[in-house]
């Protein structure tokens, strides 16, 4: 029950983001993308099932933001804000299935006909992976998962009420490591859709009003509690409990940058610890201080993007103290196969240098909710956000967390 509440706050930015318009209403600044995708889904693991063209359905609803009254919309230019359904076929009905997405997205005007298109948000899978009966599918091993799209798109026919566009993008779907195995769908796709305005009479371009600069400094905290699993052999769900401070600067109230310290402690290696696991023979010294060996922390820089009361983040940290990283690396890098006398031999990952990077580098990337509107300035605000955290770009767990952030005077600069 716990995991399923947990998972389910993946949708809460989508369903809240419409609450960013303060004075222009939907009604009068509505449209409809229909969108169709075609593409080919990688071999996500050897022996990957075949696939067929990818096909899909994309039906993105938004407004515009056109108003110099909002920081943000006037600082970014006055992009498209919405939510995206979707309906995707990934070629083998049997062995990979559908996805059906929910992607909250914004829209950013980077050339005069091209736009740049970019949401994060969650599937349910329909086909997952099986050790019996579907076990070359190593991509999906849960119904619920993350989805990032981001699409380049050219407007190469404009009427009246709907515009026609084609595109070219990307998309990806993981769980976060909320189990295993997690090799993810990446695709890469081509797309023809048409912008359909109820409101065409709105203008397509705004004047943009030129204000002062500003700058507020700030400091914030959050406590997260996160889950994951450990290895394949370990594949059951366990928290990972973590808090954070930073200190930073936003400017002109959008853009968010800042540093901080990260402390979390995970409970699948306490448990590897105290249970005595087979690989501590190598690292005795665990033993002593199961809770310390089980911690880590680090520090990290972070840069978040405020769009009204949501807050795209992404952070990229040194991890500072992770010691057990070193039997998880083993445990996930290894492989087994089977000797001539039919006996699973199991060989573990080695400690090379690609593991002392992915040891040191953690990476952070999620959405946020804001209780009030960062247009506001205001001096207290709480959020909930739901992000996956990485070690250096692969997942490592996902987490519900809840923050405090206190702003302090606002100041013009030059």
């Amino acid at each position: 029950m716990k995991l399923r509440i947990f998972i389910s706050m993946l949708f809460f930015p989508a369903v809240l983001s419409y609450g960013q318009s303060s004075e222009t209403s939907i009604n009068e600044s509505l449209f409809v993308i229909p969108e169709i995708i075609v593409g080919f889904t990688n071999e996500a693991n050897e022996g990957f099932p075949d696939t067929k063209l990818q096909t899909g359905l994309f039906v993105s609803l938004g407004h515009y933001n056109y108003s110099n009254d909002k920081e943000w919309a006037r600082q970014l230019y006055y992009p498209k804000t919405g939510i995206g359904l979707a309906i995707i076929d990934f070629g083998n009905t049997e062995k990979i299935g559908q996805a059906f997405s929910f992607i909250p997205f914004a829209e950013f005007q980077i050339w005069e006909k091209w736009h740049l298109n970019v949401g994060m948000g969650g599937s349910y899978m329909n086909t997952l992976y099986d050790a019996t009966d579907n076990p070359f599918n190593r991509a999906i091993s849960t119904n619920l998962n993350w989805s990032y799209k981001s699409f380049i798109h050219y407007d190469f026919l404009q009427g009246d009420k709907i515009g026609w566009r084609f595109g070219l993008g990307y998309i990806h779907h993981s769980n976060g490591h909320t189990r295993l195995p997690n090799q993810g769908f990446n695709t890469f796709l081509a797309s023809i859709s048409a912008v359909i305005d109820t409101k065409p009479e709105l203008p397509k371009t705004i004047e943009r009003i030129d204000r002062k600069k500003t700058s507020q400094t700030y400091y914030s905290g959050r406590f997260g509690y996160g889950i994951n699993v450990l290895s394949e052999i370990i594949n059951t769900k366990e928290p990972v409990y973590s808090i954070a401070f930073s200190v930073g600067k936003i400017y002109n109230k959008t853009f968010k940058f800042g540093g901080g310290f990260y402390y979390r402690f995970y409970q699948h290696y306490y448990d590897y610890i105290k249970n005595d696991g087979e690989l501590l023979e190598e690292y005795p010294l665990y033993k002593e201080n199961p809770f310390r060996y089980a911690t880590n922390y680090g520090l990290f820089a972070t840069a978040e993007l405020l769009i009204g009361h949501v807050g795209f983040e992404f952070d990229i940290g040194f991890n500072i103290h992770k010691p057990f990283y070193a039997i998880d690396w083993k445990l996930n890098e290894g492989f087994d196969y089977q000797n001539p006398a039919g006996e699973t031999v199991v060989v573990l990952g080695e400690l090379d240098w690609y593991y002392e990077i992915k040891r040191t580098i953690s990476s952070r990337m999620g959405l946020k909710y804001y209780l009030i509107d960062n247009d506001k300035s205001p001096k207290h605000n709480l959020y909930l956000g739901l992000h996956i955290n990485g070690n250096l770009g692969q997942a490592d767990f996902t987490d519900l967390s809840l923050g405090y952030v206190h702003r302090f005077e606002l100041r013009e600069r030059d």
